[in-house]
């Protein structure tokens, strides 16, 4: 079901695999264009991670086994079709710490930017963005919600609700 309003595009998934929610990702990442900031949100064990898998093979990142959550790092670069920068905010306590990762940077790159835990500095994030909220429902489903906030983002939301529909 895809929701239009003049602000934001809202689409909503279930998956029902982990390899479901990296396809999905997969497809999300070859529609992707630079400059694209996806910020995911959820708990812990939502799946964020797995998406963010697929989305760097969508990329065109050659093995996104080499894609692992950059929590003690906070940041890991992967070459695609152009850079991926995917940065895990779940040890940071508060936005000022953000900051002193270059922040700008990051956000304004010629490739795309993924978020994880991109809830903790909502007021950082640019107003152009793609947001994926991911819940559980059971041990391997799980439920997403894509919200596009600006014309490109809504964009994307429209598109990847339309190929994935294609494909289910």
């Amino acid at each position: 079901m895809i929701s239009r309003g003049q602000a934001e595009r809202t689409w909503r998934v279930k998956t029902k695999s982990p390899e479901q929610t990296m396809h999905l990702g997969r497809i999300c990442g070859e529609l992707l264009t630079q400059g694209s900031v996806i910020a995911l949100m959820g708990d812990l064990g939502t799946g964020k991670t797995v998406f963010v898998k697929g989305v760097a093979k969508g990329v065109g990142v050659a093995d996104e086994g080499e894609v692992t959550s950059p929590s003690f790092v906070l940041v890991n670069e992967y070459q695609g079709r152009f850079p991926v920068y995917h940065v895990d905010l779940y040890r940071l306590h508060n936005a000022e710490e953000v900051e002193d990762l270059g922040w700008e940077e990051l956000i304004c790159t010629p490739g795309v930017t993924l978020i994880e835990w991109a809830e903790k500095v909502l007021q950082l994030l640019p107003e152009e963005r793609t947001e994926v909220h991911l819940e559980w429902v059971n041990a391997v489903e799980r439920k997403l919600m894509f919200v596009g906030k600006g014309k490109v983002a809504h964009g994307l939301v429209q598109t990847l609700g339309e190929k994935w529909m294609k494909e289910d």
